[in-house]
């Protein structure tokens, strides 16, 4: 399991490079470990641990990553557009795919 340095480490590049953390999901097991590291921003109880970051355009749609939370790295990147009504969804949909890639993989 992935522990608070090494999610400070990934947060540390993300802001690097001009990402800002929005929202974290986390597993119970990883949230009594690390919970702390995420203050100020929302975290949700769920069945992966994982991090979504966005970054403003230089022009269109805003850039939103969600990065599972592990050794591994693994990321999915999507270009969405925050007043869209199915933004919520959109990103709900994001998530399952990274849930159906890391289960793929650690099946493997």
């Amino acid at each position: 399991m992935i522990d608070a340095n090494e999610i400070n480490e990934i947060l540390t590049t993300y802001k690097k490079y001009g990402w800002e953390l929005r929202r974290v999901l986390l597993t119970a097991a990883l949230k009594s470990n690390v919970g702390e590291t995420f203050a100020g921003v929302s975290v949700a109880d769920s069945d992966i641990d994982a991090a979504w970051f966005s970054r403003p355009p230089q022009t269109g749609p805003i850039a939103w990553e969600i990065r599972h939370l592990s050794i591994a790295p693994y990321a999915l990147l999507e270009h969405l557009d925050e007043t869209d009504a199915e933004f919520e969804a959109t990103l709900r949909a994001v998530e399952t795919r990274l849930r159906d890639a890391v289960a793929k993989k650690q099946s493997a």
